[in-house]
């Protein structure tokens, strides 16, 4: 839905909102917001309210630290579960004193990458993400425990599904806000659930992804519960991803589709592939961002670790869904729920962007299970695994133009900085398994 200032002004009006929440997201993939109160309207829809951008993990040192939030209209919504003195919520863009973008703005990062697409003929990314979660409870404090809310599986409903209550609370909120909710359920794992809401584009996408974590983790917290998107909170379990369908469109023709291709898919739907399967390595740093990240992505737990395609099984990274003509898409499966959305759409898009100018080779489709091929039979294939830690995927990154260039300089050296310490603080850590197995054996 598209909004005018004047419509924002007039639904603050008539809903009684008191506050404001100034919405952007830092390099981490972070909710921050600045709060104002209703009389600071004005000044915020006319691109006047500043913040102090040296407080953001990754934004900009003490020394150049003023910065200025610019409301995108379109993202006015007023939050459902505040009954009175309503707060609404606005997304924005982060913008320099002298006018321009700020160049760390992962929305404006993805915005870029769009723009690239742009230049090359296609009008629309479309995205269908798929972010999983776990709900535990919580202890007499509020504070999250590593306890379970249910013992439930796939598609399982109650009395086995506990969670079933606050999940449907989570859709009816999402719908009020919205979202255009196409199925709910339980996932494989004990206390996992997937919420799934319509494709948008790239940029509504991301927005909508974030919006999604706020609205959970809110909900939960009223029903006694924590919910998290850690990728792999619990050990034994399948951990939680977040599969990205995507295509791309020329106005309203999706031109990932060929009625003549045996697969339904079109030349420029293979180059894609081709560049997302090129790069899948130096992308996986963005796209699997936590040391937990790689906790998720072994054999056994139905994650993708290898670096295929297929029409016809899940076990490759990349799968083409059954659906075909408007809807026919690739779904890139190994991001996970901590990626920051506008970056890892960012990068996919570029690597697949570089596909199609490269007119890239796609590789024979993976048709059979790999997670029981042997290390030989792989390689025999062609099918190279993902990095199997942070600092593996760090280092691929760094060594691919692609990545690097989307992300630009700036967010480029500080989110390595960042995960750079990240994990010098995992890896100087003596761990619980550590004493486990060596504190009575030696």
């Amino acid at each position: 839905m598209s909004f005018t200032k004047e419509d924002i002004k007039r639904i603050a009006e008539e809903q009684n909102v008191r506050f404001i929440r100034l919405q952007f997201t830092d390099l981490l993939g972070t909710i921050k917001n600045v709060e104002i109160p209703v009389s600071q309207l004005d000044k915020a829809l006319d691109n006047k309210m500043m913040f102090d951008g040296s407080s953001i993990e990754g934004y900009v040192r003490i020394e150049e630290s003023d910065m200025y939030l610019y409301p995108d209209l379109d993202t006015w919504v007023v939050f459902p579960w505040v009954a009175q003195d309503r707060v609404a919520r606005l997304i924005c863009d982060i913008y320099m004193p002298d006018g321009t973008p700020f160049a760390g703005d992962p929305r404006g990062i993805l915005k870029r990458a769009l723009m690239e697409a742009e230049e090359m003929g296609f009008t629309a990314m479309n995205v269908g993400p798929e972010p999983e979660f776990f709900l535990f409870k919580t202890d007499e404090r509020g504070e999250p425990t590593t306890e379970l809310n249910d013992q439930g599986g796939y598609f399982d409903l109650a009395p086995m599904d506990m969670g079933e209550n606050c999940r449907r609370e989570i859709v009816l909120t999402l719908e009020e806000m919205g979202f255009e909710i196409e199925a709910s359920h339980h996932e494989v794992a004990p206390g996992q659930h997937e919420i799934d809401f319509k494709y948008a584009d790239a940029i509504k996408a991301a927005d909508q992804i974030q919006t999604f974590k706020l609205v959970v983790k809110t909900i939960a917290r009223q029903h006694g519960l924590h919910a998290t998107f850690m990728p792999k909170p619990l050990f034994g379990v399948n951990g939680s991803g977040m599969h990205c369908h995507q295509s791309l469109f020329q106005g309203s023709t999706n031109v990932f589709y060929d009625e003549k291709d045996r697969l339904g898919l079109s030349q420029t739907a293979r180059y894609y592939m081709a560049g997302v399967l090129e790069h899948a390595r130096a992308m996986a740093a963005i796209t699997n961002p936590t040391i937990n990240s790689y906790k998720r992505m072994v054999p056994g737990y139905e994650a993708p670790c290898y670096v295929a395609w297929s029409a016809s099984n899940r076990s490759p990274m990349i799968r083409i869904p059954a659906s075909r003509g408007l809807s026919t898409r690739i779904e890139v499966r190994n991001p996970d729920p901590a990626a920051n959305p506008y970056l890892a759409l960012a990068v996919m898009l570029k690597a697949g962007l570089d596909g199609i100018k490269n007119k890239t080779p796609l590789p024979a489709p993976v048709d059979r299970n790999i997670y029981i091929m042997t290390e030989e039979e792989r390689l025999e294939s062609g099918v190279p695994s993902l990095p199997s830690d942070l600092k593996e995927a760090l280092d691929e990154m760094l060594r691919s133009d692609v990545v690097c260039d989307a992300l630009g300089e700036h967010a480029l050296a500080h989110f390595y900085e960042l995960k750079e310490i990240e994990w010098d603080m995992y890896k100087t850590q003596v761990h619980q398994w550590e004493r486990d197995q060596y504190l009575t054996l030696y």
